[in-house]
Order: C-alpha cells, then sequence, then structure tokens
C-alpha cells in the first residue's frame, strides 16, 4: 500500500507550508492577478479612448485652405467701367502687393469701387471710391470714426482717423479720406502709415485729375 504523499517543502521557508499559510498564498496570488487585470483593463480603455480620439480628428478636422487667388483688379475697373461715367482709380503698385477682392456695388446708396488690398507687409487696406458719394457714405464705411489729423500725400491733402488707440478697432485701425469733385476716396485698414502713404500715392494722379474737373 503506498505510503500517504508528504507535502512538498516550500524552499524560502526550508518546510512544509501550513494549512494557513497555503491559503494565505492563494489569497495574495487571486489579489495580484485581479489587480494585473484591472491594469490591463485600464491600458485597454485607454486605448480605446485614444482610437476614438484619433478618429474624430481624422473625420473633423479639414486640412488648411489655401489662400484665396489674387484677384486682378484692373480687368474688374476695366469691365465694371460701364456701369459709371468716373473713371476708376486702378493704382499701379508693386508685385508684393495683391488683391483679394475687386468689386463696383451699392454702399449707403452709392454706387462704390472697392478694392481689398493685402500688403507687402501682409496687412490689409480697403480703397473706395464713392461716385457722388455724400458725407453719410463715409460717416457709415468708417463707422462714425472721428476726423483726428491731416496728411498731405504727393499734393493731396488727406483727412485722417487714427483709432489705433481703441480697444479693437479692427479693419478701421486707421483711415483716410479726400473728395476730388465729386468723388470721395476712402482709404482703411490694419496697415502701418507707410503702406497707406504707397497707396495713397499711387492713386494721387487720379485724384489730382479729379479735383482738376477731370472724370
Amino acid at each position: 500500500m503506498a505510503g500517504r504523499k508528504e507535502p512538498a517543502i516550500v524552499a524560502e521557508l526550508g518546510r512544509p507550508e501550513t494549512p494557513e499559510e497555503t491559503a494565505s498564498r492563494r489569497t495574495e496570488n487571486s489579489r495580484a492577478h485581479r489587480a494585473n487585470q484591472t491594469f490591463v483593463n485600464l491600458i485597454g480603455a485607454i486605448l480605446a479612448c485614444l482610437a476614438v480620439v484619433l478618429l474624430i480628428v481624422i473625420v473633423v478636422v479639414r486640412p488648411t485652405q489655401p489662400p484665396r487667388a489674387a484677384v486682378d483688379f484692373a480687368s474688374v475697373a476695366s469691365q465694371a467701367q460701364s456701369e459709371t461715367d468716373v473713371a476708376l482709380t486702378v493704382p499701379h503698385l508693386p508685385a508684393t502687393w495683391s488683391s483679394n477682392d475687386a468689386r463696383v456695388n451699392k454702399v449707403s446708396g452709392i454706387t462704390t469701387w472697392y478694392i481689398g488690398f493685402i500688403t507687402p507687409k501682409q496687412q490689409f487696406i480697403a480703397l473706395n471710391q464713392g461716385i457722388a458719394a455724400n458725407p453719410t457714405w463715409q460717416s457709415n464705411l468708417l463707422n462714425g470714426s472721428a476726423q483726428s489729423g491731416t496728411a498731405t500725400i504727393d499734393g493731396v491733402r488727406w483727412a485722417v482717423f487714427d483709432e489705433r488707440s481703441h480697444n479693437a478697432p479692427g479693419n478701421l485701425a486707421y483711415a483716410l479720406a479726400t473728395t476730388a469733385g465729386t468723388t470721395t476716396f476712402v482709404l482703411y485698414g490694419t496697415a502701418k502709415d507707410s503702406e497707406f502713404e504707397a497707396l495713397a500715392s499711387a492713386i494721387a494722379s487720379d485724384v489730382l485729375a479729379m479735383k482738376n474737373g477731370t472724370p
């Protein structure tokens, strides 16, 4: 008859485990297993969340749209000239200037030739030529800004409207306005004085011609 099997000796104890030690070891092993499973589950949940975020980014976020193509404002002016007997000014500017918009439309009931310029320093200046304009037209364009001074550029005297010190003036940070016969020119935007002066110089001959009675 085979003898009863003796309990195995545990190396670190140098003797067989007692029933209490065996139960304690098994309880600890079970706890460690559960803890490991909890950690694995946590990592799985984090990876799943990251996958969802990545999917949202791929689906929702769109690539940056390319900048709008430059507008050939000279061609637009040529096509629109039939809408008025007054010559539409077409500034001759360096290639570092570009236009993002050009059109003839009605502003406060006044026929207005508009060109939006992007300057060499990536700022904005709008040129507005009001045909048979009135003070209301100018005031509406400038949102009622008060004149802050005057400036003479290439023989043309301009009223200055400097709103740069005001809170969030937007595109009306700085403006120049002058009247030539029945036509009023208003430049406004975010550029520095030097770029406003460059644009004012580019249309000075047209403005002076109108001041001298040439349509």
